[in-house]
């Protein structure tokens, strides 16, 4: 499980992009990211617990939960 910090997120799409803790790597987001958690949107700045899956070279969010706690 990473940690990270989001940087852009369009409600409107449901595309965005969360920096990385770990490497300040970027991973995206995508329209059905936040299906299945506790979310319906996200902020600029806000500290997400997430998962990963790798796609065509390109690293996507799965599973978000709530910063450190994991709810």
């Amino acid at each position: 499980m990473d940690q990270g910090v989001v940087k852009t997120y369009d409600p409107v799409t449901g595309i965005g992009i969360v920096v990385r803790d770990l490497d300040r790597s970027e991973v995206f987001l995508r329209p059905g990211s936040l299906k299945g958690s506790v979310f319906r949107s996200l902020r600029q700045g806000q500290r997400i617990m997430f998962d990963t899956v790798e796609e065509d070279g390109h690293n996507f969010v799965t599973t978000i939960r709530l910063g450190q706690d994991g709810y």
